[in-house]
């Protein structure tokens, strides 16, 4: 039987489980707090420079590619792909640099130039990590998390180990050259913990990252999402945006309608892809499921400090993902996890789509993202935004050897008081959940409303977990909880008499 769903928020989860149950027949709306639909995959255009304001990473293609076929789709049916090369450069102390090939021969080799033996190490890796990637993400992660069963399988207990180490251990059991070591750790950076806190069965973000290769959609990630758009448009969902949700309302037991801006909205199914915390602060307190101390005792991954900057030159010696590892990756770590506060010397991202894109800035000059991972919760002020932009700066100038302070044309910064504000994020982290043992599949908060019935999740907070691939998986998980629950309601026939 068909059902009227309204589902909450509209990033990379929400249209993936709006296009599956539109897929299905279901009448769907969504309704987007902000003015665009995206959730925080929003873009921000300004003076002829166009950013992605949330993820800027193309990764696990494969993933997409199995959604979009779900529908009879293709991602070129809707934007193109760019593979880049090199897939990015990390920079350490020193200003010494190492561009990651974009295929894993190459990568190997470079290994290998930097410690005799290590080709042969990563290739050994590799190999685990691709078997890792084959277990989870065609099989692993499109499980709902119901139970731990879910876990159980022929290859899993093979695999059972894995569950118990750490990524950290097991990278520096084979490789010994600091910067190694540093390279193959920042993928599972992309699950929100420390690598010592990452099961070691996580390796499979080292097939995704070496193996698969990184990616660039034209246009920037929001071409995906504009993607997504047309696709559900085309299946008949319907989008609301400014529509903020104040209330849940819950009747017989049942989800059954929404307050967005003061109107009371009627609805057979309810799906947030809003922030799971923030979700349930919209339902009277007897309907939530987690507590305030259950949400304060989680593992959140990092908020960020980002920042949106125009150049009005091309910024050399650079590539169009770029790292920079030349501080103390521990230290920034326990300022993130152990003891929360602004680090000394962070660590730093910058993405320049314009190197690869050229609709991304007017010719002859640069966007650029910059990132710093912080721990969520902390204090945000203009002061502490403006000393951290100069810090990285500094570091830039120096590590490529260039000027480039005196060539802005203009900056927006975006921190935690901006992923409360416009995301209701939960202390303003970025991630989500991260993906430790113990916030893992089953143990992670349900898709399902085990206190409401028709009231269901989605996104990075839940199963599978953070990430934009997994987010689309998020999706079609929700989706399938909603029709294996309608299968088991009794059917209603209406006897027609003659």
């Amino acid at each position: 039987m068909n059902k009227t769903v309204k589902i909450i928020g509209s990033g990379f989860s929400s249209l993936a489980v709006a296009c599956y149950l539109a897929q299905s027949g279901h009448d769907v709306t969504i309704y987007e707090k902000n003015a665009t639909i995206g959730g925080r995959a929003r873009q921000l255009k300004r003076d002829g420079f166009t950013f992605d304001m949330g993820p800027t990473w193309y990764w696990m293609p494969d993933v997409f590619e199995r959604f979009f076929a779900d529908f009879g789709k293709k991602p070129s049916d809707y934007y193109n792909l760019i593979k880049l090369s090199p897939a990015y450069r990390v920079y350490f102390a020193g200003h010494d640099y190492v561009d990651i090939a974009a295929n894993p021969e190459k990568i190997i080799k470079t290994f290998e130039s930097i410690e005799p033996g290590s080709g042969e190490a990563l290739q050994q890796f590799l190999d685990e990590a691709k078997s890792n990637y084959d277990i989870a993400i065609k099989d692993l992660v499109y499980r709902p998390g119901e139970s731990p069963l879910e876990l159980v399988t022929a290859k899993t207990m093979m695999k059972l180990g894995q569950f118990f180490g750490n990524i950290s251990k097991d990278v520096r059991k084979r490789f010994k050259n600091k910067k190694l070591v540093q390279i193959l750790e920042f993928p599972v950076l992309f699950l929100g913990a420390k690598p010592s806190d990452t099961p070691s069965f996580y390796n499979f973000m080292n097939y995704a990252d070496f193996g698969l290769g990184t990616w660039h959609p034209e246009g920037g990630m929001y071409s995906v999402i504009k993607g997504m758009v047309t696709l559900a448009t085309s299946l008949g969902v319907k989008m609301v945006t400014n529509a903020a949700i104040d209330k849940i309302g819950v009747e017989n037991g049942n989800a059954s309608w929404l307050i967005a801006n003061g109107e009371k909205i009627e609805a057979d199914l309810i799906v947030s892809g809003a922030d799971y915390h923030h979700t349930e602060t919209l339902l009277d307190e007897q309907y939530r499921n987690y507590s305030e101390s259950y949400w304060e005792k989680r593992t959140f991954a990092p908020s960020s400090l980002l920042f949106y900057v125009g150049f009005d030159k091309k910024i050399e010696n650079t590539e169009h993902h770029t790292l920079f590892f030349d501080t103390d990756f521990d230290i920034h770590a326990k300022d993130i996890y152990d003891n929360p506060r602004w680090p000394d010397e962070p660590l730093f991202y910058a993405s320049f789509p314009s190197k690869t894109d050229a609709d991304a800035a007017p010719e002859g000059k640069e966007a650029a993202i910059f990132l710093i991972p912080l721990a969520p919760g902390i204090e945000d002020t203009a002061e502490l935004r403006e000393k951290y932009f100069e810090k990285i700066m500094a570091r830039l100038e120096s590590l490529t050897g260039q000027a480039v302070k005196q060539h802005i044309i203009f900056k927006e910064s975006f921190c935690v008081n901006d992923f409360i504000e416009d995301y209701n994020s939960y202390k303003g982290n970025a991630y989500g959940l991260a993906n430790t043992l113990l916030q893992t599949a089953f143990l992670r908060p349900k898709l399902k409303s085990p206190k409401v019935k028709g009231l269901y999740f989605t996104g990075q907070l839940t199963v599978p977990g953070p990430g934009v691939p997994p987010a689309l998986i998020s999706g079609k998980l929700s989706a399938g909880l909603i029709a294996k629950q309608l299968t088991k309601e009794p059917q209603v026939t209406v006897k027609q008499t003659l």
